[in-house]
């Protein structure tokens, strides 16, 4: 039988260590706890691969334990003990996402068994992973990787958008991969032959947006010195992605407005009329609707490119998803290095999970780039990550109220910290984080060699 850790949740004392002694001897490591809160914290502090909890507890029942577990982790396994076999709380377990129920007393060789199929379950997902990844194309969209019902209902609906010359305007937080779904959407698309032009609306201001658009003749502006064609003109029969489209003027709308309408624009500094057929995905992680009652957003472009809504769910929502993202991450950053395969052990990945990604996809992927560069013999332990995604206990050092870590340690881990953070907004990059914190190549590589 394969092994791993198990949590026994009971709040009556003799029968949990009595179960919990009869399991360390077949092998396995157990934690105890007589509730949901303690269940709850070790969860948070621990990697655990199955729960064993009773129904009925004095801080609340084995639903509760079950709700709070999957949502830290929803890959841990529970299965709940009840003296009630009542057909109504075993339908109610099963709906909450247990993998099983048992009726008290427990018959201990059928806990066996069930413990025996859930372990064989989990390892079999660990050693095919990649093998899944490759061979079940009904879960991506190109190069869209998910397992959530979420995820995929949104890529089933994009694919068939995607065959239409629809406007599409996908909305998410920063970092889940906006950028991705737009290419996936015209790689699927009629229109894939031909040009997919990016336009990032955010980093132009309007006059330099208007002829990055729609192009300029010479003379139109200072600086104008040649005829200049425009992304509308260069992605005529192709896809035009607009990314922040939450960003740009008033002005502009009403020109883009014309352009979604009409399929005409002129360029600037010219009164000829242009046509122009282009398939047009808008992406932003702005409320557009709070910027339409501020009037800073015009409410008639934004039901033009509101046609199909795509809402992607940041990442905390879908943790699910992060096992499989990891292995695709390790494989392309290794065949990226010309490296041999990375692993990573379930300790790390434990931690991925936990981890909440206010930077989604993107944050992750810098992560796991960066784990890669600093592991050991192609292996990533949980040392190998940023102590911004461990426990609450191993970051209090930094605590001003913390007088268990010297003042040395304190300051060599607020010096890793700054070089963890720059690593991160810079990919990696240690010319560019040297250049971020205004030091030298040599200092900041040999800071890592110090504290790393």
């Amino acid at each position: 039988m394969v092994k791993g850790n198990i949590l026994v949740v009971d709040d009556e004392k003799n029968q949990r260590e009595t179960l919990g002694r009869f399991l360390r001897k077949r092998g396995f490591d157990i934690f105890l706890a007589d509730g949901v809160k303690e269940a709850v914290s070790i969860v948070e502090g621990n990697s655990i691969d199955l729960i064993i909890s009773d129904y009925k507890m004095q801080d609340g029942c084995g639903l509760h334990v079950l709700e709070q577990v999957k949502s830290i982790n929803p890959s841990i396994e529970v299965v709940i003990i009840t003296a009630y076999g009542k057909m109504e709380t075993a339908i109610d377990v099963l709906k909450k996402g247990a993998y099983d129920y048992l009726i008290k007393p427990i018959n201990l060789e059928e806990l066996l068994l069930l413990i025996g199929k859930i372990f064989e379950k989990r390892n079999l997902i660990k050693e095919n992973r990649e093998l899944r990844e490759r061979l079940e194309q009904s879960h991506k969209f190109e190069h869209l990787i998910t397992n959530t019902p979420e995820m995929e209902n949104v890529i089933n609906m994009v694919g068939r958008a995607a065959l239409t010359n629809s406007t599409i305007l996908i909305r998410g937080e920063s970092g889940t991969g906006k950028e991705v779904f737009a290419r996936a959407i015209y790689l699927s698309s009629k229109r894939s032959e031909n040009a997919f032009m990016v336009v990032n609306c955010s980093a132009f201001n309007e006059n330099l947006l208007e002829s990055e658009l729609f192009g300029h003749e010479k003379g139109a502006f200072t600086g104008a010195v040649e005829n200049r064609i425009g992304r509308f003109e260069e992605a005529d029969k192709g896809t035009l992605f607009l990314d922040e489209i939450g960003d740009i003027s008033l002005a502009v709308q009403i020109k883009l407005l014309r352009v979604i309408q009409f399929g005409e624009f002129s360029r600037v500094g010219s009164n000829r009329l242009i046509k122009t057929d282009v398939r047009i995905i808008c992406a932003t992680n702005r409320n557009l609707e709070e910027m339409i009652k501020e009037k800073t957003f015009r409410e008639d472009f934004y039901y033009r490119i509101n046609v199909i809504p795509v809402n992607l769910p940041p990442l905390r929502e879908r943790k699910s998803d992060i096992p499989l993202l990891v292995a695709n991450f390790l494989e392309k950053i290794a065949r990226k290095n010309n490296q041999n395969e990375v692993k990573i052990s379930d300790e790390a990945l434990d931690l991925l999970v936990k981890y909440n990604f206010p930077g989604n996809v993107r944050e992750l992927e810098n992560i796991i780039e960066r784990a890669v560069v600093l592991s050991r013999d192609g292996f990533i332990v949980s040392g190998d990550l940023p102590l911004t995604i461990k426990n609450r206990e191993e970051s209090s050092i930094l605590d001003p109220d913390d007088f268990q870590h010297s003042f040395p340690e304190k300051v060599k881990e607020f010096e890793r910290r700054i070089v963890e953070a720059a690593l991160l907004k810079t990919a990696n990059n240690k010319s560019a984080a040297a250049r971020l914190l205004q030091i030298s190549e040599r200092h900041i590589r040999s800071i890592m060699s110090r504290l790393f």
